[in-house]
């Protein structure tokens, strides 16, 4: 396992080359991370999501490095409030969490680490079909609230523990998450948080989720590089 020995914070920003597309970014690298989780969100939303801003935190509390990027550019940005179909382009937003992962591998201060994927809603697909991708570099990811259906047939050739967490209230997802992890072969794991809806935003029903998310990339992040 790698480490990363220098210290930077949640505001640090960063620009990620992305294919042709350059992608903004907020990274923290708490000083001996065990790993980094790239946060894959979805449906609107984006590096400034409050939940996934917090989960992120919670996660650097525990020595995980995160980072937090625009999956689509400003123009994108633009559009998709327009017409709303660039959040479910799973392809597009795949590639653009793959080509942030080559730049974290190609990157000499971060290649070390161990990666994990982070994914939210429409992200939660984004980031299996990217995982499936990459089956030698993503350690583990996590889902809140995904849509890891529209995964589609990726599903069956992710290789790394896949944790899904949904609202007990999320009743049309929860399905949907039921569906998806029938299909996953590889170790994996539902959990449905009870009083809980979508966004998660009853009282204390995000502390759950970071819970979870933290003790499941400690247990897979501090694992060996897989070969």
């Amino acid at each position: 396992m790698g480490m990363y020995t220098k210290s930077k914070k949640m505001s640090d920003n960063i620009s990620i080359k992305a294919g042709q597309v350059s992608l903004e970014g907020n990274i923290s690298v708490p000083e001996g991370s065990k790993g980094i989780i790239l946060f894959a969100h979805g449906s609107g939303s984006s590096r400034l999501s409050p939940r996934n801003r917090f989960v992120a935190e919670e996660l650097n509390k525990k020595g995980i490095a995160t980072l937090l990027f625009d999956l689509l550019t400003p123009d994108e940005e633009e559009v998709d409030l327009q017409t709303a179909h660039l959040r479910f382009d799973i392809g597009l937003l795949a590639r653009r969490l793959v080509d942030t992962t080559d730049w974290i591998l190609k990157s000499p201060d971060l290649a070390s680490l161990n990666i994990g994927y982070f994914g939210a809603s429409t992200g939660g697909a984004a980031a299996l079909v990217a995982a499936s991708e990459r089956p030698k570099v993503v350690k583990a990811v996590v889902s809140r609230g995904g849509r890891p259906d529209l995964a589609g047939r990726s599903l069956v050739d992710v290789k790394c523990p896949t944790l899904l967490i949904v609202g007990g209230y999320d009743e049309p997802v929860i399905e949907l998450n039921k569906q998806a992890l029938s299909l996953l072969k590889s170790e994996k794991k539902l959990v449905i948080i009870p009083g809980a809806t979508h966004l998660f935003e009853e009282r204390g029903k995000l502390e759950e989720v970071a819970h979870y998310a933290c003790d499941w990339f400690l247990k897979y992040l501090t694992e060996g590089k897989m070969k």
